[in-house]
């Protein structure tokens, strides 16, 4: 029971790390915006460790990798827009493992159109929940940047949309490509 507890430690702090370098090297990432907000593979190290652990390995994962974003120059206005945009926004990826027992039923069944399935669910309730934590954080604290005469909350839609769909995508691409390839990623 201790290895498989240093086993998820250890594999916290490797993939909180790994997803990091892939959103802050500039040919593994697309910046957008001016404020932040990338199109990148970031969300994906996330999404393994949902799938491999369940919720709290995908959870624990997403707010270190929110922590790690705090200390390399995220855009921080005030602390709790720093809460919301980075902790709660990148923690909530990890919800993505609610489907991590269906995900293992399909693999051991074989069944990957099942797999593929689970997998998109799961990447899209994880991209889903980040997208309104930095949705919210848009519609209270960045609204001086909104065109005039533009809503805020219509802003906040299509700034924090523009990447977080493309994000969502890509990464749900890359993680089934992954698991298809190679099932025996998700057993711990």
């Amino acid at each position: 029971m201790r290895n498989r507890r240093v086993l998820f430690l250890v594999e916290i702090a490797i993939f909180s790390a790994l997803a990091l370098l892939l959103d802050i090297l500039p040919f593994l990432s697309f910046k957008l915006w001016a404020q932040g907000g990338s199109v990148s593979f970031a969300m994906v190290p996330v999404f393994i460790m949902a799938f491999r652990w369940g919720v709290k390995g995908g959870v624990a994962t997403g707010l270190l990798l929110g922590i790690y974003q705090i200390f390399t120059g995220a855009y921080i206005m005030t602390p709790v827009q720093a809460i919301l945009d980075y902790i709660v926004a990148f923690a909530v990826i990890g919800t993505a493992g609610v489907v991590a027992k269906p995900l293992w039923n399909a693999i051991k069944s074989k069944e990957s159109r099942r797999l593929i399935g689970w997998i998109i669910v799961g990447c899209l309730i994880g991209s889903v929940l980040r997208f309104f934590g930095h949705f919210a954080a848009g519609i209270v604290f960045y609204g001086e940047f909104a065109p005039e005469g533009q809503p805020v909350w219509l802003y906040s839609l299509i700034y924090n949309g523009g990447y977080m769909l493309p994000a969502f995508i890509l990464s749900s691409i890359v993680v089934c490509l992954l698991f298809i390839k190679r099932p025996k990623l998700l057993m711990h």
